[in-house]
């Protein structure tokens, strides 16, 4: 790809059913910003997800610029959190890396920075749960300040023992009411929640405070618990009624297609792009 394809978009009208559809930079992993941004751009995908390791690698401004240079919009990044350790040194060592991922949202042009909360530095999880809300009403006032909102992502429960001890929407919705603050709210990922058997009334009670809305597939059998996500149609989600159940909470953002998966890792980018594009007109 080329930096002349920037100035050879489609018509928008044509592009109307993709006009809320986002690229997680995760569902093509080995691209680059720069690739990512021209795969949107050839692919009329209007958004993108951004990760901060890919923003490192190009460069901060960088990447601000490309995406600015495409049109694009920067639907959130990921990731921050990751808030428990066991030394005061790592703690703030990683509160200060938190303030770094603010001011790089800040710089991309994102509202959104997403929080992956992380596990419990022991056995403790009441303690790390409640050292989690620490973090983030300690956060709160700098991303205010840079005009930039945080949004919890509650993991899989798989997940408690390595990547967060926030397992529910549940969970999240009730650590955002006692926060209480315009700067905080929920992502929603369908990998995340499907399963929950209170997931109508928890979509409904992040009504106003829900900032981001993710999808991918679960397969069954699951091939791996990381990296195992399925694309849209190839798995048992019912992604029609979630995001039914999202807007008639009052979202109306963009929507992430975010899919681990080795297999759609190895395939040409281009050829993920169509594939995510089509089933997100048919499955979501």
């Amino acid at each position: 790809m080329h930096d002349d394809i920037f100035t050879n978009l489609s018509d928008p009208s044509d592009l109307s059913d993709l006009s809320r559809l986002s690229l997680n930079q995760m569902t093509t992993k080995p691209w680059s910003v720069r690739e990512a941004v021209e795969g949107c751009v050839c692919a009329g995908i209007p958004s993108i997800g951004l990760w901060r390791d890919k923003v490192a690698e190009t460069g901060l401004q960088e990447s601000a610029r490309l995406v600015r240079d495409a049109g694009l919009k920067v639907s959130s990044l990921c990731r921050g959190g990751w808030f428990c350790a066991a030394s005061a040194r790592e703690r703030q060592e990683r509160l200060d890396d938190n303030r770094r991922a603010i001011e790089e949202a800040a710089t991309l042009g994102t509202e959104t920075l997403v929080l992956v909360c992380g596990p419990a530095a022991d056995r403790d999880l009441p303690a790390a749960r409640a050292y989690v809300e620490e973090s983030i009403s300690i956060l709160l006032p700098y991303a205010q300040e840079h005009g930039v909102k945080l949004g919890i992502e509650p993991l899989h429960p798989m997940y408690v023992g390595d990547r967060s001890v926030i397992v529910s929407l549940g969970e999240a919705n009730r650590l955002v009411q006692r926060l209480a603050h315009p700067g905080i709210g929920v992502i929603i990922d369908a990998y995340h929640v499907w399963w929950d058997p209170e997931l109508e009334e928890q979509v409904a009670a992040a009504g106003g405070h829900i900032l981001g809305f993710h999808v991918c597939d679960w397969l069954v059998p699951t091939p791996d618990m990381l990296n195992g996500r399925g694309m849209m149609g190839d798995g048992v989600i019912d992604l029609r009624r979630l995001r039914r159940l999202v807007e008639t909470a009052g979202y109306s953002g963009p929507i992430e297609v975010e899919i681990f998966n080795q297999a759609l890792w190895e395939l040409p980018g281009m050829e993920v792009l169509h594939l995510m594009s089509e089933r997100y007109k048919q499955c979501v």
